[in-house]
């Protein structure tokens, strides 16, 4: 199993980046999101768990994912968990089943800044896009999928999503193999790394 590490900012684009991968190659391809392995807070009321920084690193139970990650590698099923934005809390009704396949994308934003979790990985890939268009992405995209207000967002990215972006995703750069600008915007980027994708299942 060959394992791609996709990472970014807010907004980068890194998911759509991630999603024609997985429009090219289909079945081949596994992606697992560390947006779902946040921690359980079945302790802490709603109220709580709005308070809570969900863009530290400590707010992922990573370890967790990083077993789910060895058992693929090691050709066992596993179900990832489901995160309910609504709620700020794991969905315990639900989980996604992930089945090994010969590529594996890791998405999520704080990947890189966690050692073990690089370690799995055979290609690091950071999406760098400008903060504006990164916020403007954000707003969107929370109001639209997840029912916020944009004073909530704005209050949110002003408090914890920007302060932990400077403090562990940029300096988490630094430990990609490989940084493209624009994310799913960038065919060329995209087209590049379908080729080198198409000849690693060549030849294994």
């Amino acid at each position: 199993m060959f394992v791609i590490g996709i990472a970014g900012g807010t907004g980068s684009g890194k998911t759509t980046f991630t999603e024609n991968l997985v429009e090219m190659f289909k079945d081949d391809v596994t992606v697992i999101h560390h947006d779902n392995y946040y921690n359980v807070l079945d302790h802490l009321s709603y109220e709580e768990r709005c308070k809570v920084n969900y863009d530290h690193p400590d707010s992922f139970d990573t370890a967790l994912m990083i077993e789910h990650i060895k058992k693929l590698k090691n050709g066992e099923t596993v179900e990832e968990p489901v995160y309910d934005y609504t709620v700020h809390n794991r969905d315990k009704t639900k989980t996604i089943t992930l089945e090994p396949t010969k590529i594996l994308i890791i998405d999520g934003i704080l990947i890189f800044e966690n050692k073990d979790l690089c370690d799995i990985m055979d290609l690091k890939i950071f999406v760098d896009t400008d903060a504006d268009v990164r916020l403007g992405r954000r707003i969107l995209r929370d109001i639209t999928e997840r029912g916020r207000s944009v004073e909530s967002v704005l209050t949110q990215y002003e408090t914890t999503v920007k302060p932990m972006h400077d403090k562990y995703v940029e300096p988490s750069k630094k430990n990609a193999d490989i940084v493209i600008l624009e994310g799913g915007r960038n065919k060329a980027a995209i087209d590049l790394f379908a080729g080198y994708i198409r000849e690693y299942l060549k030849n294994n």
